[in-house]
């Protein structure tokens, strides 16, 4: 397994905010379907329900959206729309399926709904990424797993690894089942580094990009002892990072990883590429072989896509300790779902 590593500077995600539910914008070519002059080309739509500058989950798939359209710029017309409301999010999907080859949601907060959609238009393929890592593909949708609950397994590790107190904790944005995995998993993992370690029971807040109410979990939990904390969070995780300068403590970040230094609150990062799965989709749409499956990426995958990086590696048995986790986690050693 690959050590730790210095890290570079994150890809700045440039995005402006879209208004209104279903103002689509192209990449590359006009959005509307069929339309004349656009050579025949795909066209993929995707539904992105929070903001893609959170520097988080819809963040790191914006950046494989990105990728995905300098890529396919000749064959693929490109569509998104991003922070909708929960309630509308099928009406986007309805609008994305109407005129699209491949319809692709962000989030398991959306799994209800795309199925349903899926069902509706059968002649349209779909891909769900990151919801329920158990969940079945239907006929037409595929279901791609970042294997979150792995990486918060790293994380809880790093965390009890890290910590002073030998008490730590972790944040979650929303009771998502796929969230409360994570959660269990960064439980799992703290003990597997440290069998000593106390893990405080997970907080949920119920908004992965509630800064404020972010801060006041974080600050619950350093206040009940804890020193590091992991979480799966949006722009919620500014609010982790403040709760951690007022109280000397710290946090595991990601899924984007920063040049170490730039906050001090960040002891770590998680490194997840949730939009190589958007990359994954699109590339078996173009060559003709996409079918409906349920993908698992993250380490056991061809091309690895999680990764723990610490700030601090002045320790070397920390670094090994992780190291050796990971190995474990890519033999089949420790199972994360």
């Amino acid at each position: 397994m690959a050590p730790s590593r210095t890290l570079l500077s994150p890809v700045t995600v440039a995005a402006s905010v879209m208004s209104g539910l279903l103002l689509l914008s192209g990449c590359g070519g006009s959005s509307s379907a069929g339309s004349e002059g656009d050579g025949g080309k795909l066209k993929v739509g995707v539904l992105f329900p929070g903001s893609l500058s959170d520097d988080g989950f819809m963040g790191s798939a914006y950046l494989g959206y990105q990728r995905a359209a300098k890529k396919h710029a000749d064959t693929v017309e490109f569509s998104k729309v991003e922070q909708v409301a929960t309630a509308d999010y099928e009406k986007a999907l309805v609008r994305f399926a109407t005129d699209s080859d491949l319809v692709i949601s962000l989030g398991g907060q959306t799994d209800a709904d795309v199925r349903n959609v899926a069902a509706r238009f059968p002649q349209v393929k779909f891909a769900e990424i990151g919801g329920p890592a158990d969940g079945k593909p239907l006929a037409n949708l595929s279901l791609y797993d970042p294997q979150q609950a792995e990486g918060a397994f790293l994380a809880g590790a790093a965390s009890a690894l890290l910590s002073k107190t030998g008490t730590v904790g972790f944040i979650g944005g929303a009771e998502l089942p796929a969230i409360v995995n994570a959660a269990k998993e960064y439980d799992n993992g703290a003990r597997a580094a440290d069998p000593k370690v106390k893990v405080l029971a997970p907080q949920y807040v119920g908004d992965f990009n509630d800064v404020a109410k972010a801060k006041q979990s974080a600050l619950a939990d350093f206040g009940a002892g804890a020193d590091v904390l992991g979480q799966i969070l949006n722009l919620g995780h500014k609010g982790v990072a403040q709760a951690a300068g007022q109280r000397d403590g710290a946090l595991i970040g990601g899924p984007i990883a920063h040049k170490c230094g730039s906050d001090p609150a960040y002891a770590g990062y998680v490194e997840t590429d949730i939009g190589a799965e958007i990359e994954y989709a699109v590339d078996h749409l173009v060559a003709g072989d996409w079918k409906a499956e349920a993908v698992h990426f993250g380490l056991t995958f061809e091309d690895p896509q999680n990764d723990i990086v610490l700030c601090d590696t002045s320790d070397p048995a920390v670094t090994q300790k992780l190291d050796e986790l990971k190995r474990k986690i890519t033999a089949g050693e420790i199972t994360t779902r």
